[in-house]
Parts: C-alpha cells; sequence; structure tokens
C-alpha cells in the first residue's frame, strides 16, 4: 500500500511539490546566509518525495541550540505559511473518505514545515 499511496501522491501533485521545495533549496544556497535554510528545504522536499510509510522524529536528545535558533528563525519567517497551507490542504484532503490517507500525509508535511530543523525522517517498519 505504501508504494500505491506514494505513487499517486506524485501523481496528483507531490512531484511538483517535491520540485518546488528543490527549487527553493537551491535558491537559498545560492546566499551563504540561506545555506541552512536551503537544506531544511531540501529535507522537506526528499520527504514530500515518499511521505507513505515515513516518519517524522524529533530525537529526545538535545539537538544543540543551533537547531533551536534557526527553528525559531524559520517559524516566524517561512514555517508557520507553510504548515498552514498544508494544514488548510489536509483538511480539505480529509473531507473525502478517498482523500483521508493523503490528508494525513499533510498533516506530517505540516509537522516538519513548522520545524524542519533536528527531524529525523524514518521508515516506518510494517508488518510482514
Amino acid at each position: 500500500m505504501r508504494v500505491i499511496g506514494n505513487i499517486l501522491w506524485l501523481i496528483l501533485g507531490g512531484f511538483l511539490l517535491a520540485l518546488a521545495w528543490a527549487l527553493v533549496g537551491i535558491l537559498l544556497c545560492v546566499t551563504i546566509v540561506g545555506i541552512p535554510f536551503g537544506i531544511g528545504c531540501f529535507k522537506i522536499a526528499g520527504f514530500v518525495l515518499s511521505p507513505f510509510g515515513r516518519e517524522i522524529v524529533y530525537p529526545a536528545r538535545a539537538s544543540g541550540c543551533g537547531s533551536v535558533l534557526l527553528n525559531i528563525l524559520w517559524l516566524v519567517v517561512f514555517g508557520w505559511e507553510l504548515a498552514l497551507g498544508a494544514l488548510m490542504a489536509g483538511v480539505l484532503m480529509c473531507v473525502t473518505i478517498i482523500g483521508i490517507p493523503f490528508g494525513l500525509q499533510s498533516f506530517k508535511l505540516a509537522q516538519l514545515s513548522l520545524m524542519p530543523f533536528g527531524a529525523d525522517i524514518r521508515r516506518v517498519e510494517g508488518k510482514r
């Protein structure tokens, strides 16, 4: 089901969304100051390519003062708008029964859009 979900996700707009995140990451990496934010955009672009079967984990260990400061700056400048857009898209997708799995992936994207620094994206080990 993960493979089918990821394929449908890519066909129905996930590829364009990942491409947009990657392009923004490249633009941010052109400037010296924007490199950390560009790396955050690449992390989100990688997640957007295949969100099914992956989870976002914030480790309990202290990720450092740099991650906290970058997350605060990211939240103020970019994060809240991106998370709000992903949250609204998730709510709209969840209105239909067929769209619920895609809405849940949008909620994960909203979580990552709020605080990309210090987040680990891991594969979910499923039952076989």
